[in-house]
C-alpha cells in the first residue's frame, strides 16, 4: 500500500477520510482532469495514488 513518506499517511487513510470524492461534474475545473480516477452519481472521483505520490 503506498504511503507518502512527508507525511505517513497511507492510501487507506485517505479513502477512509474521503479525501476521494471530489466536486460535482458540472463544477469541475479542467486543469483537474489528469487527477480525476472516475465519475459516479454526479461526483469525480479523485485518484488516490496520484495524491499519496505528489505528496512526497
Amino acid at each position: 500500500m503506498p504511503t507518502s513518506a512527508l507525511t505517513g499517511i497511507s492510501l487507506k487513510d485517505m479513502f477512509d477520510a474521503g479525501l476521494h470524492f471530489g466536486h460535482q461534474t458540472k463544477r469541475w475545473n479542467p486543469k483537474m482532469k489528469g487527477y480525476i480516477f472516475d465519475k459516479r452519481n454526479g461526483i469525480h472521483i479523485i485518484d488516490l495514488t496520484q495524491s499519496v505520490a505528489l505528496l512526497d
